[in-house]
């Protein structure tokens, strides 16, 4: 049972001590992985966690997985399911909650600020709201933006205290990004192919959607995020829903995926507007008029990718960049996914599951913020 979990997951779990930890924190932080990977069943999270106590022996008599479990439920994280008692649990939404800080603590908080990024607007001119980055002062800078404590510090080190002058070289200023309101739609493969070959890449995509949805919601709350999957239809799933997506039987109907995430951003009211996907395979499916589907999952069907194509052609028309983040190494996969960037005039990125949450943060990042000019 556990090298089947070590295969389908990609990690491995090893002996870990933390003296500061209670035994409840350290079965908890466990306990909040195994949650994201058995897609939010407490029955079967509980079962690894049993399997993993017998491996590493993470708790003795004084505490145990039962009374793991009772501290779950006095603390809010758990409810029980049916009137029989040990009839399983259920996430409260407290529980949900946590889990998204988890993912963004995991993902995001550790990672260093990059340099300047490209807002994609047309709009230019000072910001409005600080970051918090100081930087030399710019001719076009208002004096609003002049930190002066800062400015006199820099011009004493430079002139000494005795012959004390400042000027324009000495000025510093504090950054400003624009509250320009940012629609994004994260469009999320749930095809077949996302669990093949022994690799789980559902998982860290679902990572990455909490992780995002809870940077959003904390530091750009005015910003909207809508997560869409995609499989053989598309559809969208809420933010409670995000912990318990699960792959399915699926082709992959990137073109409805596509129009959906459209047809969302045409509703948005603010100006700027981008699609990020993360998919791995290649589109394999549409739908026909009469509600029937095409599928072919043998190479690139020319059919279904020049329907791609013409998709990102009208994100394009819409000024809706689409950035892929393609996390399959296949050359005419790649070749593809350029090709289909071509179109829409985005962005692609070709990686491995290691790097996704970081790319896709910096890349919101700089989609999101104007330096002021």
């Amino acid at each position: 049972m556990l090298l089947s979990l070590y295969m389908r997951t990609g990690y491995k779990f090893i002996p870990y001590e933390a003296a500061d930890e209670s035994p409840f924190d350290k079965l908890f932080g466990i306990f909040k992985e195994l949650i994201v990977h058995t897609s939010g069943d407490f029955d079967e999270a509980i079962e690894w966690l049993r399997e993993l106590d017998k491996e590493y022996e993470l708790t003795n008599e004084a505490y145990t997985i039962e009374d793991f479990i009772e501290d779950l439920k006095k603390r809010g994280y758990i409810r029980e399911e049916g009137t029989e008692p040990g009839s399983g649990g259920a996430l409260t939404a407290k529980m949900e909650q946590v889990i998204r800080q988890s993912a963004l603590d995991q993902i995001f908080k550790n990672l260093k600020r990059a340099g300047s990024g490209n807002h994609q607007t047309s709009y230019t001119g000072s910001g409005d709201e600080h970051t918090g980055e100081l930087r030399d002062f710019r001719f076009g800078d208002s004096l609003e933006q002049i930190n002066m404590p800062e400015s006199f510090r820099k011009a004493q080190i430079a002139n000494g205290v005795d012959d004390f002058q400042i000027s324009e070289q000495d000025l510093v200023v504090e950054d400003t990004f624009h509250k320009s309101q940012m629609s994004t739609v994260l469009m999320i493969d749930i095809s077949h192919s996302m669990i093949l070959y022994g690799e789980d890449r559902i998982t860290p995509a679902k990572k990455v959607a909490m992780a995002l949805a809870e940077l959003i919601r904390t530091r750009y709350p005015k910003d909207t995020l809508d997560i869409i999957v995609f499989g053989n239809d598309a559809w969208p799933v809420t933010l409670k829903e995000l912990p318990y997506l699960q792959v399915g039987p699926y082709h992959t109907n990137t073109v409805a995926g596509l129009q959906l995430a459209m047809d969302i951003l045409r509703r948005k009211r603010n100006t700027n507007k981008q699609i990020f996907m993360i998919t791995d395979g290649k589109p394999s499916c549409l739908r026909n008029r009469d509600g029937t589907y095409y599928f072919n999952s043998n190479g690139l069907d020319q059919t279904i990718v020049d329907r791609c194509y013409a998709e990102a052609m009208q994100a394009r028309k819409l000024h809706i960049p689409i950035t892929t983040f393609m996390i399959a190494r296949d050359p005419y996969l790649q070749q593809f996914v350029s090709n289909f960037t071509e179109a829409n005039q985005g962005k692609a990125y070709y990686a491995g599951l290691k790097g996704l949450g970081q790319m896709i943060y910096e890349d919101y990042r700089k989609s999101r913020k104007r330096k002021s000019l």
